[in-house]
């Protein structure tokens, strides 16, 4: 099985608020090809992956909704495929109300953005929002929808800002985005202190040398089998998220460098992030029309 942990999509850029928006148009300016996060574009790159978390995103503050029920609609269209989690702002109106409403849409779990939507993992608001995740049994993500932008309060991210969060509710798992970069040797001590905490590699996956890196700093901290694949589409597909982790070696070949073992490769690609998390969900196979074709194996994946 692969589950990709982390990948967002919207139908209009505008969902992203204003200042997202302009930062990606900007951005799209300088690529030879604009990124794509519609769900049609979406559901063509799910092919080599047997599920896939989809992050909705609400941040008040900056005028941003992917809404829940955005979410729920790409479920419907892709069941047993898709697995919604839902966008809350801790620091909106009667945030408790946002995740009773994501469980009734039957999302399994919650995202949040600290350094976007601007609040300390450890406001009184936040810890009552993760003190009814865990209650729902609804697991949490917590990482950035893309770009930095000038109101983005960057020390909001930094991982230790989660040790109080998961000393007051050990039985909540949450999901550090990119294992936590920049402050990756920071993240990984946080796995290796609790047993619920796990990291994804969304993002590092598209800059291969900080994945390189990053594998090393939890290869030494003990934590490999903590690490869940994402992609973190739109910015990169899964397929090429999957090579990204099987070519990383690439690194190492004719230096003193030490590698990653291959086994430990493997198991991060595909692992059952799902039940790790304790997330129930049936997965099923994708509908004949929407298979491209079957996953490559490992040895064709390697470069």
């Amino acid at each position: 099985m692969i589950v990709d942990l982390q990948t967002r999509s919207w139908s209009s850029i505008e969902q992203l608020g204003p200042a997202l928006a302009d930062r990606l148009r900007r951005m799209d300016a300088t690529r030879p090809v604009p990124v794509d996060a519609s769900p049609s574009r979406l559901a063509a790159e799910m092919g080599c992956v047997s599920a896939t978390c989809l992050l909705g995103f609400r941040c008040d503050r900056i005028g941003a909704a992917i809404p829940t029920e955005f979410i729920a609609e790409q479920m419907r269209r892709h069941p047993g495929r898709i697995v919604g989690v839902a966008g809350i702002d801790p620091l909106a109106e009667n945030p408790e109300a946002q995740v009773l409403r994501a469980r009734d849409l039957g999302m399994s779990g919650l995202a949040v953005s600290p350094s976007t939507q601007g609040f300390h993992p450890t406001h009184s608001a936040a810890m009552q929002v993760f003190e009814l995740a865990e209650r729902l049994g609804m697991p949490l993500w917590a990482s950035r929808p893309g770009m930095v932008t000038a109101e983005c309060r960057l020390e909001f991210d930094r991982p230790m800002a989660w040790d109080e969060v998961a000393r007051s509710f050990p039985r909540l798992p949450i999901v550090l985005g990119g294992l936590g970069e920049p402050w990756v040797p920071e993240a990984a001590l946080l796995l290796a202190k609790h047993d619920r905490v796990f990291a994804d590699l969304g993002g590092l996956v598209a800059r291969p040398w900080q994945l390189f890196e990053a594998l090393h700093a939890a290869s030494s901290h003990g934590v490999l089998d903590r690490l869940l694949f994402a992609s973190g589409f739109p910015h990169l597909s899964p397929a090429k998220a999957i090579e990204a982790i099987y070519s990383v070696n690439s690194f190492a070949h004719g230096t003193p460098l030490p590698s990653i073992p291959r086994a430990a490769l493997k198991a991060i690609v595909e692992r059952d992030s799902l039940a790790a998390l304790g997330i129930e969900f049936e997965v099923l196979p994708p509908a004949p029309a929407a298979t491209k074709s079957a996953p490559l194996s490992p040895e064709r994946r390697l470069v």
